[in-house]
């Protein structure tokens, strides 16, 4: 089990094993989410508001609006287990689609929408992608 970043444990719960970095990226992804959803003008605002699916809800504020508060409530769970050392199931659902918020709002607002863009891309921020894909994917092992 060495090496895991997140272990479900027997009585259900999930072991957070991140290291203070890997706290802090959370913590500041966590609080980016919140702030792209409250703050008009945050890089990550307009991927975060955009219809899913426009051609379902692009004129329809109550799914914008529904949309805005799942992913406002689930950055705050996030936010507020950040430093937990062991989450519940609806915690780490919370990290979780927090978590694909923002990666998708970084790939989004950085324009990588294909292999050829990641790879050309600066190495700082093609280690940050990776950084969420790899918690993504030890969440998702778990859950």
């Amino acid at each position: 089990m060495a090496g895991k970043l997140f272990i479900r444990r027997r009585d259900g719960r999930i072991e957070v094993r991140l290291n203070e970095q890997g706290r802090a990226i959370v913590k500041d992804v966590f609080t980016q989410v919140l702030a792209a959803e409250r703050t008009n003008d945050h890089e990550w605002h307009a991927s975060l508001v955009s219809p899913i699916s426009p051609s379902d809800d692009h004129d329809n504020p109550m799914s914008i609006l529904q949309r805005q508060s799942e992913t406002s409530t689930n950055a705050e769970l996030a936010l507020a287990s950040v430093s937990d050392d062991f989450i519940n199931d609806a915690e780490a659902w919370a990290w979780l689609t927090s978590l694909q918020v923002a990666l998708r709002s970084v790939v989004v607002s950085k324009g990588i929408l294909s292999d050829e863009a990641l790879t050309s891309a600066p190495s700082q921020l093609k280690e940050y992608v990776a950084i969420l894909q790899q918690f993504l994917f030890a969440l998702a092992e778990v859950l």
